[in-house]
């Protein structure tokens, strides 16, 4: 036993080693060197807090990840306990639909919300056209409301769960006290419920403070952090790796102290009850529960809009940036008529790295969870970093790490799947711990004693057990490596260049509306095909367990 679980910790640490922590290494020591190479210096960092671009760019960036944050926890909260309490109409689909944003690419909501409200928008032009002046999308505003919409379903996920899993003793005895139902909820509900909800709230901090095409889409000429690391390392302003260097530990390391604070805060506290059964459904009228079910539904359209805007204007056609109301196939014939190469490299690249991340979060998954200790602990948290490095920071490790030498990996397919591999391989790891949880451990102790290795043991045993979760993951994997945009656009080739790449360089070029909007329409039929298949597969297994 001790062979296969130092085996397994032993090669994943070596493998995070390798292509995590020694990229990233390598982006701090050149953030501590003079124009990156030469001798160590703190003057980058300095250089930076000097410059009024580079603050406000850091304050950007910081902003628009806070409220961001508040508005998908706004967002997210309400509707997770809507979900978990009411007995809403259509709710298996209504969670299935909650979901899709999560997946979808966000710079594709991005992108619907400049055709519909940009300056030559179609919902602006009409409502100038009969009088009505409307702001502009652009900036913050249009920022935080992407952010939020796309990324609320990371709170609404453990909300549901935290709700679902409160002992309804609690709410009875706040009610027996005299307290209404929202005061329940308030002081009571909620507070307990607060671990899970500040859980989805750091990942969505996390993803807006390091998503790069969100910004690259509404920001316009207002500077944002991941934005400028691309900018600074490719050389589109000012090739200073240095520079970027310093921004990426930065950011780095303001994704470092938010999840610091926060489990500060939740140290400080004891949240857990002891609920041993689901709680019922509220004892709503028929009016409040009405408006449950507009609040649910509501929000989960309003958040699908873009996705189903760019669905409609991608069979419209464009004279240039014009957009038209004829019908057709022209854009989708305008983008396949170069090359089928991007649409073909996303598909093989996604498949790769889901298969290849599921391969190694299973065996790591197990370790950390069945075998606690020193080293599987020390593996856990190192397996967790990439939810705190953006895409954009570890790609340039991985460049500055393999653009020569005895390991030259940059110019190819390889580089991509491992960058895309290392960022979503804390997908696969929780998917198997979760699973794991589940398998009764006395399987494998009589699998083991009957002389089975521990080795065969969990091939031929544990991960038969394990499938539906890992499957889970493998999809989750599949459909986030496919939208992947962060890492991709630093680390491509023109020979492995995907949808995503397509797509920016079709917004870049100003140009190419019609062939950007059938990009996305493209990446969203690609990844919500999937996502559906999960659910429904769920689904079956929930009704297989009642």
């Amino acid at each position: 036993m001790k062979g296969f679980r130092y085996t397994v910790t032993f090669g994943a640490l070596a493998l995070l080693a390798l292509f995590l922590l020694y990229p990233l290494s390598l982006v701090l020591n050149a953030s501590l060197r003079v124009n990156g190479t030469g001798a160590v210096t703190f003057a980058n960092y300095l250089q930076i807090f000097a410059s009024k671009y580079y603050v406000n760019s850091i304050g950007n960036s910081m902003i628009a990840a806070a409220l961001a944050t508040v508005g998908a926890a706004l967002i997210g909260t309400p509707l997770a306990f809507c979900l978990a309490r009411v007995d809403l109409p259509g709710k298996t689909a209504l969670l299935t639909l909650a979901t899709l944003p999560l997946v979808l690419p966000s710079f594709v909501a991005a992108y619907a919300l400049v055709l519909l409200f940009g300056h030559a928008g179609i919902i602006t032009t009409g409502l100038r056209a009969i009088g009505i002046p409307i702001g502009s999308i652009y900036g913050l505003t249009g920022i935080t409301i992407v952010f939020s919409l796309t990324l609320y379903p990371y709170v609404l996920m453990p909300a549901i769960a935290a709700f679902k899993a409160i002992d309804i003793s609690i709410e009875e005895a706040a009610r027996n006290l005299g307290g209404s139902r929202m005061h329940a909820f308030r002081t009571v509900l909620l507070p307990v419920a607060m671990p899970a909800v500040l859980a989805g709230a750091l990942l969505v901090f996390i993803e807006a403070l390091e998503n790069f095409g969100v910004p690259v889409v509404l920001a316009e000429d207002r500077p944002f952090l991941a934005v400028d690391i691309f900018k600074l390392f490719a050389g589109e302003a000012d090739n200073n790796p240095a520079a970027a260097g310093a921004l990426s530990v930065l950011l780095i390391a303001s994704t470092a102290i938010v999840l610091l604070v926060q489990r500060r805060y939740l140290n400080r506290r004891r949240f857990a009850t002891n609920a041993r059964s689901i709680p019922p459904p509220l004892p709503l009228s028929p009016g409040w529960r009405a408006v449950a079910t507009a609040f649910s539904w509501g929000t989960v359209l309003l958040s699908l809009f873009p996705f189903l805007a760019v669905l409609f204007i991608s069979f419209l056609k464009f004279r240039g940036p014009v957009l038209t109301w004829q019908l057709g196939f022209s854009n989708y014939s305008m983008l396949l008529a170069g090359s089928y190469q991007p649409l073909y490299n996303t598909l093989m690249l996604a498949t790769v790295t889901a298969l290849v991340a599921t391969l190694l979060g299973a065996p790591i998954g197990y370790i950390v969870t069945r075998h606690r200790g020193g080293l599987s602990s020390v593996l856990d948290v190192i397996g967790m970093v990439p939810f705190a490095v953006s895409g954009t920071v570890l790609a340039i490790g991985l460049i500055i790490a393999f653009n020569s030498g005895f390991l030259t990996l940059t110019g190819g397919w390889l580089i991509l799947v491992i960058a895309y591999v290392v960022r979503k391989l804390p997908f696969s790891i929780r998917s198997a711990s979760a699973i794991v949880h589940q398998i009764e451990p006395s399987l494998e102790e009589a699998s083991i004693n009957l002389g089975v290795s521990p080795f065969w043991t969990f091939v031929t045993m544990t991960v038969p057990l394990m499938a539906s979760g890992l499957v889970g993951g493998m999809i989750l994997v599949w459909i986030t490596a496919a939208s992947e945009l962060s890492s991709t656009i630093v680390l491509y080739t023109s020979r492995w260049s995907t949808m995503t790449v397509r797509m920016y360089q079709f917004l870049e070029g100003g140009e190419g509306a019609g062939s950007a909007s059938a990009a996305a329409a493209i990446l969203i039929l690609c990844t919500a095909g999937p996502l559906l298949l999960v659910h429904r597969r769920l689904r079956r297994q929930d009704a297989s367990m009642l």
